[in-house]
Order: structure tokens, then sequence, then C-alpha cells
């Protein structure tokens, strides 16, 4: 085997993998604790890119990210599509959540590769609560994605009429 070639996993090893990223899916907080207090690495992927932290966050599950979160959790880490668990928050109107990833260091502006942020998500998906939220939290209501459009345009496109009048009334235009 030479250094590019990746071990080829036993099927052993295959079950417990998949069963790590259930735990993380299902919400499993003793689990994961369990698991990272002996050595379980924090910021393993699965095929698709998903940390434990993306899969436990996406998901809704409180306990099973904050574990993930105080033994190294990077909530930083890009799935194979670009998202982050913050974005992934916003879009599913998890506020509980948004609050948990950026109290644990997740990046307010951290945008995917197309220049989405999580604030985009939040309009784009009518999401009031948190659109409100990250604004005070410093997110930028005049970032705009790789397309060019704001959180307010994307609202507008995605027909998000909620998060469009909010944008309207709290986000002052630029010139």
């Amino acid at each position: 085997m030479n250094r590019t070639d990746k071990p080829e996993l036993d099927d052993a090893a295959l079950a417990f993998a998949e069963q790590v990223f259930d735990s993380a899916r299902n919400g499993d907080a003793e689990r994961l604790g369990d698991l990272l207090a002996r050595g379980l690495p924090a910021n393993i992927r699965n095929s698709n890119g998903d940390s434990l932290l993306m899969l436990a966050s996406y998901h809704g599950h409180l306990d099973a990210t904050r574990v993930l979160l105080e033994h190294g959790g990077d909530p930083q880490l890009h799935n194979d599509k670009g998202h982050t668990p913050l974005a992934g928050a916003a879009f599913k109107g998890n506020l509980a959540m948004v609050r948990l990833l950026l109290e644990h260091g997740a990046d307010v502006e951290g945008a995917s590769p197309d220049g989405k942020t999580a604030l985009m998500m939040a309009a784009m998906f009518n999401r009031t609560e948190i659109v409100e939220y990250l604004i005070g939290q410093g997110a930028d209501p005049h970032a705009r994605a790789g397309n060019g459009a704001t959180p307010l345009e994307a609202a507008a496109m995605m027909g998000a009429t909620d998060t469009q009048a909010l944008l309207s009334r709290l986000v002052p235009a630029q010139d």
C-alpha cells in the first residue's frame, strides 16, 4: 500500500462507523460522550462529508450537539455540499440550535461555496426568529451570495413573504 491508498475497512469497522453516525443522527448524547471520552475523533465524517456535529445538529439534537462541541467538534466543517451546521440549523428553523452553535464558535458569516450564509438560508425559508437573531449577532444583511442576491432578495425569490417584510423593515437600503 502506498501513501495515497486508503486502508480498507473490514465489515465490523464499517458497521461500527455506521452505528456511530446513527448515534449522532439519533441524538444519543450519552453514547457519543462515552465514545469521545475513549478517543473517538469528534470530527470524523461520513461518505457525504457530514461530520457527527452536522448530523446531530441538523436532526435537532441539542444534547448530542453540545457533547460533540464540548469534545472539539468543529462547527465550521463544511460537508461535501459546502453546508455548515449553522446553515443547516437555519434551514431547519431551529433557533435553539443556532444559538448553541454560535455560542460554541460557529461563524455567523460563514458561507457555503456559493456564498450563501445562514442568514440567507433563514431568509429564504421564512425563518423570521432566526433572521432577527442572526442580525442581532452581527450577520451582514447586505452580504451577497455568488449569484449577487442579498438575504432580502433571496427571500423575495423564494416567496418568503414574512422574512422579506422583516428584512425590509430592519435593513436600510444601501446605495
